[in-house]
């Protein structure tokens, strides 16, 4: 059995830790993850992965764009992120699946998209993480790198600078996705909300 690195094992304490008062430290998020999702252009009937669901926050909207007959699936590292959901009720709007983003247990080009809030500043490679998510993604499919504040907002409520390192930087993130089997095709970082919007290369 592969361990788990310290990078993860720092991500499950933090967010363990952190899971049961999630929800109501973020109460009025709905609308902006409805709003990113409704941009991902998904289609009745699309097979969607919400990559580091956390406790499910973007489930409903994407139940709500795939409908019925589509699939939705939300992984997560931490169980007790999972648990939240659950308690939530948003087991009601995907499947919930205790799996590391970054080396999924999923076949190839499975999936028509991934929705991944908060996540890339969590992976512990990069390059290589985002990688995996195309792994799983069909050609032509979607990737939303969401937040629901923006570079500038979080770096402030975190007490910090942004620095031009920032990954999530658009001249960073940009070429990150290209060397990872994305093209980036819309980019928004305003108070309000972050959204990198990629397309699988074919």
């Amino acid at each position: 059995m592969r361990h788990m690195s310290d990078d993860h094992t720092h991500v499950q304490e933090f967010f363990g830790a952190r899971a049961a008062g999630w929800d109501s430290r973020f109460p009025d998020d709905g609308p902006a993850y409805a709003a990113a999702v409704a941009r991902m252009g998904l289609r009745t009937g699309d097979r969607v992965l919400d990559a580091g669901c956390g406790t499910g926050r973007a489930l409903p909207s994407l139940r709500a764009a795939v409908g019925g007959t589509g699939v939705v699936v939300g992984a997560d590292l931490t169980s007790a992120m999972l648990e939240a959901a659950i308690r939530a009720g948003r087991d009601r709007d995907g499947r919930l699946l205790l799996a590391d983003v970054t080396a999924l247990p999923l076949r190839d080009e499975s999936l028509d998209a991934v929705f991944a809030a908060g996540l890339v500043a969590h992976l512990p490679n990069p390059a290589e993480n985002l990688v995996e998510l195309a792994r799983v993604v069909r050609p032509g499919g979607a990737l939303a790198l969401f937040h629901p504040i923006g570079r500038a907002a979080l770096a402030a409520r975190q007490g910090r600078q942004i620095t031009p390192d920032d990954l999530r930087a658009e001249h960073n993130l940009g070429p990150l996705l290209a060397a990872s089997g994305w093209d980036m095709t819309s980019y928004v970082d305003e108070d309000d909300r972050f959204l990198a919007l990629a397309a699988r290369r074919g």
